[in-house]
């Protein structure tokens, strides 16, 4: 009688322990379900790619109201007339921009590349994860002076610092509330190559908050807010690949790097832009806060081998 109590308890136990299994289990994939790669759709992809990122001096002007639009939300003003200027005011005026050492670059000529029949080959999966709203914005044509911006693209690398549903799971948090938490990137690279489509490239993602970029045409920055520093997200196209889990949730300096399928659907990402090589940058190379150091182990060498392959410079 006692053995047949202690089988019965026994069987209880372990049904319990094995219901409990399968609940763990079916949370897993629930949890990963966002990242489940879509059906291959090329039209779909090349809306998203670098390439539709525009230029600034083709945008619609929007002045941003300093005290009403904080860098994460767009207001539409009507610009108020400006007053007739004195010769001393236009002296000023003159001397002021003088001395400002933030450059306005004239747009340079677009490079136009061709994809080539390796990039034709190659043809990464992808899915689309939709950062909430509060974490982007639209792009401004004007500074909060109502100067006008002539910054073409640029193209800003990062890493997660965990896994990228957990990237992604932030950028799907609303925070409204909070522009200190408001992030996000238009395009995350997972270490099995999906592309993960996160913030349209025509919108403003939050990848970097005071930066600046130091290219052919001297410093470039743009300020949105008078309250906040000048940036660089008004003519950047953000990309992050997702970091090694031997370095997730851990300040280092490396790590054991990025798998051959994250660096091949970075080139193919990229490749699809007309943005040249000595635009593409880093966040650690852009940031001015000096707390950003990534991507970290990322081999430029060998992602501008890739890259050369799948697009060519036209004559």
């Amino acid at each position: 009688m006692r053995d047949s109590v202690w089988i019965t308890r026994l069987l209880a136990i372990s049904l319990v322990i094995l219901a409990a299994i399968v609940l763990l289990l079916s949370n897993k994939e629930v949890s990963n379900s966002n990242l489940t790669a879509n059906s291959q759709s090329p039209s779909e992809q090349k809306a998203w790619s670098p390439a539709n990122v525009q230029y600034q001096s083709a945008i619609k002007p929007t002045i941003p109201t300093p005290s009403q639009s904080p860098d994460n939300q767009v207001v539409a003003v009507t610009p108020k007339p400006q007053p007739i200027q004195t010769n001393n005011q236009k002296a000023n005026q003159k001397a002021n921009q003088k001395n400002n050492q933030v450059s306005k670059p004239q747009p340079l000529p677009k490079t136009v590349f061709t994809t080539t029949a390796t990039f034709s080959s190659y043809q990464p999966k992808y899915t689309v994860a939709w950062a909430d709203p509060s974490n982007y914005g639209d792009r401004f044509a004007t500074d909060i002076h109502g100067m006008p911006l002539m910054n073409p693209p640029i193209i800003v690398l990062h890493e997660t610092t965990n896994s990228a549903q957990s990237a992604v799971n932030t950028f799907k948090t609303n925070n409204s509330g909070d522009e200190n938490r408001q992030v996000s990137y238009h395009t995350l690279i997972a270490r099995n190559g999906l592309v993960v489509y996160l913030v349209p490239p025509d919108k403003r993602a939050f990848g970097a908050g005071n930066s600046v970029f130091e290219g052919a045409g001297g410093i470039e920055t743009v300020q949105t807010n008078l309250n906040l520093k000048p940036s660089v997200n008004n003519f950047a196209y953000h990309v992050s690949l997702e970091t090694p889990p031997d370095a997730w949730d851990k300040n280092v300096s490396s790590h054991s790097g990025y798998t051959d399928e994250q660096y091949y659907a970075l080139a193919w990402l990229i490749a699809q832009s007309d943005v040249p090589d000595d635009r593409i940058t880093t966040h650690r190379a852009v940031d001015r806060s000096g707390q950003r150091i990534d991507p970290v182990s990322f081999d430029f060498d060998k992602f501008f081998n890739i890259l050369h392959t799948f697009r060519v410079k036209n004559a």
